[in-house]
């Protein structure tokens, strides 16, 4: 069974905490058997915060060695003013070297730079904390604009509810589309965001409403499988393509054509898991009109091919 570790370190936040110990733990296989064991890892007692505030005290049965052959550890946030457990960066580095995944909500992603693990590559936190893990470690390229950022074994999140987004995003890796979304169903949670989607949003995606951008949405949706332009989609919104742009930011955090490039991932990821169609049909059947396009943007973008994609999630 795959292990995840969450660290409990003093000054932890209570939610981010909360978080991967919800999103793992009520995640099951197609069988009804568990597909996480999840250990809450603690090096003593410690105090769990929401916000400023001390909120209550943590203990564990499971101390941070517990943590040392997990496959996968995760460093919710503490307070950003909180020197990282020396022991607790060393673990994570030792986690990092031996291959093992390590993971970050919030300001975790400090503990994450303080080992190393972000030096030379794009990451992510709190916007509210973005500007002081720049200048603390200036050698990671630190992106405030995103949910979450995902480097392969070394992943971070923004604050509080993205790492919600994380979690399943991991799910959906490890165990594919259909247990992310059994999974986004139990914990009563929209379908996931995409990583790259504004972290500082008041909106939700439309599709579905009746006014604004929904019917339009709508529309996309069910033609994935037709080109589409700018001036179509404007077209069908009756508006001109600069205000389709702005709205459209407005309502969903990004633009017509990227919105429309992660359904067809989507579509493509879901055909690839559930369906034995050949992949010039799923090129065809998610819109990318030709294998070479679909192989493009899967490397890009989920970072394998599509066949390694469907061998690992149907095998």
């Amino acid at each position: 069974m795959h292990v995840v570790a969450i660290l409990a370190l003093e000054d932890v936040a209570a939610f981010d905490l909360a978080i991967p110990c919800q999103v793992f733990a009520m995640t099951w296989r197609q069988d009804a058997t568990p597909a996480y064991e999840v250990r809450v890892c603690a090096e003593r007692t410690v105090t769990a915060t929401a916000g400023k505030q001390p909120s209550f005290r943590v203990s564990s049965p499971y101390g941070l060695d517990a943590a040392r052959d997990a496959d996968t550890v995760i460093v919710p946030g503490i307070g950003p003013d909180r020197a990282p457990s020396p022991r607790a960066v060393r673990l994570i580095r030792e986690v990092a070297d031996r291959g093992g995944r390590v993971a970050s909500i919030c300001t975790g992603a400090f503990v994450l730079a303080a080992a190393g693990l972000l030096d030379g590559q794009r990451a992510t936190t709190h916007w509210m904390f973005a500007d002081r893990l720049a200048e603390s470690f200036p050698d990671v390229e630190v992106d405030p604009s995103v949910l979450f950022v995902d480097n392969g074994r070394i992943l971070t999140s923004a604050g509080v509810a993205a790492g919600l987004d994380l979690c399943l995003h991991m799910v959906r890796r490890d165990l594919g589309a259909a247990a992310a979304a059994r999974t986004a169903r139990m914990i009563v949670m929209a379908p996931q965001r995409a990583g790259g989607q504004a972290q500082f949003i008041d909106y939700r995606d439309p599709v579905g409403d009746t006014d604004g951008l929904g019917p339009t949405l709508e529309w996309m949706h069910d033609n994935l499988d037709t080109p589409l332009t700018i001036a179509d989609i404007a077209r069908r919104a009756a508006m001109s393509p600069r205000s389709l742009s702005r709205r459209f930011r407005a309502q969903t955090g990004t633009t017509p054509l990227r919105w429309l490039l992660n359904r067809r991932l989507q579509r493509a990821r879901e055909l690839l898991e559930t369906t034995d169609l050949t992949m010039e049909r799923i090129a065809q059947a998610a819109g990318f009109g030709s294998v070479e396009t679909l192989r493009h943007h899967f490397a890009r973008h989920v970072g394998t091919t599509p066949t390694s994609y469907r061998a690992t999630f149907r095998g």
